[in-house]
């Protein structure tokens, strides 16, 4: 039996996991943004290794969910999946970061450094993130003009060279992407073509499962196949700059 953290578990691809790992026997630390959506997780609750509350586009917020969690236990794996997409406008956080930014990246990116370590570490990216700029220059969207598709493009790039940074520097931690598809979940809408079960079944599998083909590090995956990931996310060079960014954004040090 494990213990799993699951970032917005209250719908969707995170919901699912949830429950497909409780089924399984599994301790499950649920995550919702507020008290309100924490509400839907009523019937879950009771069969919950515990529920974490936090708003991951705030800073504080954040280290407060890891804070949570630490009091909790030492997690066994920890899915980063909670994300938001196309956002219309930029937004501003309580920090002054742009949205998506803020929730796609550097929300995983603190919960990474300030939760204790786990043996496992799986990351939601996407097919979109092949689209993102590498070039590093205004991250945050302060001088660009705002492109919803691009700055969630590049969200999810920086997080898929996050995964990849961390299996190189944390080599007794499994670290993962998952590109789960265009999933019919609320963020991809009722008309997505791809299998939403394929989608969260990849996340639990990384997680939990004692199969050798999961028990692997810095691996690309959609629905339980490794592919390749743009070659920016593989770069040494840029995953060091953008760790710097990181660290220079939230003044949150990866230990």
């Amino acid at each position: 039996m494990k213990r799993i953290f699951i970032t917005g578990s209250t719908d969707g691809l995170g919901l699912a996991a949830a429950r497909t790992l409780m089924a399984e026997g599994h301790e499950v630390v649920l995550h919702a943004r507020s008290m309100k959506r924490a509400a839907v997780l009523a019937e879950l609750e009771s069969q919950a290794a515990g529920v974490v509350i936090g708003d991951l586009s705030s800073a504080d917020a954040t280290k407060a969910v890891a804070e949570q969690v630490n009091k909790i236990g030492r997690m066994d794996a920890v899915i980063h999946n909670a994300g938001i997409y196309l956002e219309r406008s930029r937004g501003t956080t309580p920090e002054g970061h742009a949205r998506t930014l803020a929730v796609n990246t550097l929300a995983p990116y603190i919960l990474t450094a300030l939760i204790e370590r786990p043996d496992r570490l799986i990351y939601l990216s996407s097919g979109m993130h092949r689209g993102g700029d590498g070039s590093l220059r205004d991250m945050d969207w302060i001088e660009r003009r705002w492109e919803p598709s691009l700055a969630y493009s590049e969200s999810k790039l920086y997080v898929t060279a996050l995964t990849m940074a961390l299996a190189r520097r944390w080599p007794k931690v499994l670290s993962n992407a998952v590109d789960p598809g265009w999933v019919p979940t609320k963020m991809g809408g009722p008309g997505a073509p791809d299998d939403l079960e394929q989608g969260h079944l990849t996340q639990t599998w990384l997680a939990v499962s004692d199969d050798p083909a999961a028990k692997v590090s810095g691996g690309y995956w959609h629905h339980r196949q490794q592919g390749q990931p743009a070659p920016d996310a593989l770069d040494r060079d840029f995953q060091d700059r953008l760790m710097d960014k990181l660290l220079e954004s939230t003044g949150v040090a990866l230990p």
